[in-house]
């Protein structure tokens, strides 16, 4: 009777086999870390970016996980901001967010990128709950639109009132940094045909493979508009003892350039402390328990989810 039992629980074990984690988390050296860490880290840090891939059911998971708990930790002291909201739907976002507007409302009077009901508004319905400010940090996309086409200069025609929807200007980009130089490489490439947008995207609407050098640097200029405006928008909304959780494009912060890299540029002189910044980026790999060397250095914490995840759209 013993020797049955014994059999049946190895019999057990072998048929439902080893357990399949939805994602793994990662230091910045790739050992391997726990969410209680990341969470204990964010609550100390000033900002936090969290690095998502926009299709990605775990990123947006863990966005609304992270941002309840760091709610609780905090104890009201968080301050919410999205690359998926634009300077110019600031009004709308905060009339939804204080409980003035319906979701349909806020439909009509904001530029909502197309999974915004699946993934984005559990996060803002949340804030919505718990009265937590949420800012609109990313340029009108008209504008990143504007500079990919023509240029930064472009920008000194537009009015007063649309300058204070962007970081001020004149804007320093340095081309040389490895995220924009790699972007203008891959832009000049012959195209492989096909092209991928993300779902709000203001300037890769069109397959810019084999483009001139001009065009691959404007592009790369559209990209830096965005990241110094949300940069800008951050500092703008931050108060001392307050931690504010970012939602961006991994792009936009992984590398701890981007928005990282402009914000570090905006900081005051004087006696202000640096500000305290964790970095959260994520990537797809084919073993998320063997996640590769190349993403090594990539953020303050790393987010491993399996290639072959289902995504959101």
């Amino acid at each position: 009777m013993r020797f049955t039992l014994v059999l049946l629980c190895v019999l057990a074990v072998a048929f439902r086999g080893p357990d399949k984690p939805a994602y793994r988390l990662y230091t910045q050296n790739l050992k391997s870390t726990t969410y209680a860490k990341l969470l204990r880290q964010a609550t100390e840090a000033d900002v936090v970016f969290f690095g998502e891939l926009h299709n990605d059911p775990i990123c947006h998971w863990l966005e609304l996980q992270l941002t309840k708990d760091l709610q609780a930790a905090k104890k009201g002291n968080l301050v919410l901001g999205a690359e998926m909201f634009e300077a110019d739907n600031q009004v709308a976002l905060s009339d939804y967010v204080q409980g003035k507007t319906t979701a349909k409302e806020l439909a009509t009077k904001a530029r909502l990128w197309p999974n915004f009901d699946t993934d984005y508004k559990p996060i803002a319905d949340f804030a919505r709950e718990q009265h937590i400010s949420f800012v609109a940090t990313n340029v009108p996309r008209r504008y990143a639109r504007l500079v990919s086409r023509q240029g930064l200069s472009a920008l000194d025609t537009v009015s007063a009132e649309a300058k204070q929807q962007m970081a001020p200007l004149p804007l320093t980009v340095d081309l040389t940094l490895p995220g924009y130089k790699a972007m203008m490489d891959m832009m000049s490439q012959p195209s492989p045909g096909g092209s991928s947008t993300s779902p709000g995207s203001a300037t890769a609407t069109t397959n810019l493979h084999g483009a001139t050098s001009d065009m691959t640097a404007n592009f790369a200029r559209a990209q830096a508009i965005k990241d110094a405006t949300m940069a800008y928008f951050i500092r703008q909304n931050l108060k001392p003892g307050q931690t504010l959780l970012h939602f961006n494009g991994d792009y936009h912060s992984k590398n701890f350039e981007g928005i990282v890299w402009y914000l570090r540029q905006q900081q005051p002189n004087g006696n202000e402390r640096p500000l305290k910044i964790l970095t959260l980026s994520s990537v797809e790999v084919s073993d998320i328990d063997k996640p590769g060397s190349e993403n090594r250095n990539l953020a303050d914490f790393v987010l491993a989810i399996p290639a072959d995840m289902t995504k959101t759209y």
